[in-house]
């Protein structure tokens, strides 16, 4: 097997890169508009209902209509994923992962054209683009060859035993619903979606309201390798009409979900409920929010902690559950550190994300526009605005990059998740003092420390209450197979995307013992 190596990343200074881009970013432009299909089986339903998806950055310009299931339409696909279950399940993992190996080939081949899309549906820059389809490329490879591992695991594991033959497989659990978030509308949504189907499962793919397109163009390379209908049923539709529905229903094995904190506990609670005729119970895989911090200690490199600051909080307009919106520095370093900041962030040209040299583009719709703004206006009350925070007069949803200064460590804008360009600054005494200020949220998910002190690093490790803590490099951009992701508390259950001990969350181990 070929040993896994994460997907390197373009390099736009480079004009025949650039010109390609240019090329793949004008084929897909002639695509806009199109209306996709609900797809069940393999066939193809178009509906009177249609959800129109807008570029964030020009709302005039219709990305593409999808469209909407209702609960009949659901109950069909439930129908159709279990039949297929019963013979997908029995497909050995070696012709499963190759479905994704070859899914990876192709995205590679026209890895512009996705992140074409993604510039034009989710209003991602020209390099947040690429790095989302690099780890859409990443997962594809990394699962495939997780799955075909974790085939072998049982015979390895087991003690042997006089007498006896042992044997323990990780068999599928049936048919799940995949819901996946729109900040990575392909990363994401193909790693859940590659993850429940290379381990033998079925799945309901409902993608976000905002990113319905890219999710089908994925589809579509699903179709073209060959994997077999019925595996992955694409059905996007109202999540006020069809979410509990899904989640609900007596056929659903698991629900795998990335997105809000509230969201996630909704679906929490209502999977834990068993309904008529259903005779398991079911598995919530959730990722949900976070509140990271960056503690910058008075021994750190100031310049190297103000670029990767920047680089976590506004990059995507800090539309990442791994954005840094917190900064919590030493009193020593604390006005140093505030100023470089504000001064790199002021240099970030924000503007429409298919311009070349935008750095920050648009939030993805006029509910994360407002209520990004409702706790601008909060933090105005609760801190000291040394950055940011004016209204912009375009034909989108832009919001320039903010810092607060001087805000204390239990206000609400440093506890509560804005997922948007807004970042807290938290003045403290002492490294103790910033550990127990970064711990004071109901979040864990990530964190980094700029230190050159070691005693300081080691503490961080016992006490810094996060599951993915980075030392000395940003907060965001972790790696598939190289930093597994997820967090604690309310971040989600545990789960490590990205990582050797994902693939069981989307099995169940089975023993059988023969006596020789």
């Amino acid at each position: 097997m070929i040993p896994y190596f994460p997907e390197a990343l373009t390099d736009f200074s480079k004009p025949e890169n650039e010109a390609a881009f240019t090329t793949a970013f004008e084929r897909v432009s002639s695509q806009l508009g199109q209306t996709c299909p609900l797809i069940i089986g393999g066939r193809e339903i178009y509906t009177d209902q249609h959800q129109k998806s807008r570029n964030p950055s020009d709302l005039e310009q219709i990305v593409g209509l999808v469209a909407q299931a209702d609960k009949s339409i659901i109950d069909e696909a439930f129908q159709v994923a279990s039949k297929t279950f019963a013979t997908w399940s029995q497909v050995r993992p070696e012709e499963r992962a190759g479905y994704l190996f070859k899914a990876a080939a192709v995205i590679r081949r026209r890895k512009h054209e996705f992140s074409s899309w993604l510039l034009l549906e989710a209003g991602k820059t020209r390099a947040e683009a690429d790095a989302d389809t690099a780890e859409c490329i990443d997962f594809l490879e990394y699962y495939g060859r997780q799955m075909l591992q974790l085939s072998e695991r049982g015979k390895q594991t087991l003690i042997s035993y006089p007498g006896e033959d042992n044997q323990l497989e990780y068999i599928p659990l049936g048919v799940g619903v995949v819901i996946p978030p729109w900040n990575f509308p392909l990363a994401i949504m193909a790693g859940m979606t590659a993850a429940a189907i290379v381990s033998g499962n079925t799945v309901l793919l409902k993608p976000a309201s905002q990113t319905p397109i890219i999710a089908y163009r994925f589809y579509e390379v699903l179709k073209e390798v060959g994997l077999p209908d019925g595996v992955v049923n694409f059905v996007p539709g109202d999540a006020g009409e069809i979410g509990d529905y899904m989640v609900d229903h007596a056929r659903t094995r698991f629900v795998t979900f990335t997105g809000s904190r509230d969201v996630g506990v909704r679906i929490y609670e209502r999977a834990s409920k068993v309904h008529a005729g259903q005779i398991w119970l079911k598995r919530v895989i959730a990722e949900m929010g976070g509140k990271d911090a960056i503690i910058v200690d008075e021994q750190a490199d100031l310049d190297l902690a103000a670029q990767n600051i920047v680089n976590s909080a506004f990059m995507f307009s800090g539309q990442k559950c791994s954005a840094c919106s917190r900064v919590i520095a030493h009193e020593a370093i604390y006005q140093d550190l505030l100023d470089r900041v504000v001064e790199k962030t002021r240099a970030l040209t924000v503007g429409d994300a298919v311009n070349a040299n935008t750095q920050v583009g648009p939030v993805i719709d006029q509910k994360a526009y407002e209520k990004i703004k409702y706790y601008i206006e909060m933090g105005k009350q609760e801190g000291r605005l040394v950055c940011g925070g004016e209204s912009w007069d375009k034909p989108g949803y832009f919001v320039p990059p903010t810092i607060f200064a001087d805000v204390p460590a239990d206000a609400r804008i440093s506890k509560e998740e804005i997922f948007g360009p807004v970042v807290a600054f938290t003045k403290v005494q002492t490294f103790s003092d910033a550990i127990a200020a970064a711990n004071n949220t109901e979040f864990g998910l990530t964190g980094s420390v700029f230190t050159t002190n070691r005693e300081h690093v080691e503490e961080a490790r016992r006490t810094f209450h996060v599951g993915n803590l980075y030392f000395n490099r940003k907060s965001t951009g972790a790696l598939v197979g190289v930093h597994p992701f997820g967090g604690f508390n309310m971040s989600g259950t545990d789960s490590k995307a990205g990582g050797p001990d994902y693939l069981l969350l989307f099995t169940q181990p089975k023993l059988s013992s023969e006596v020789l």
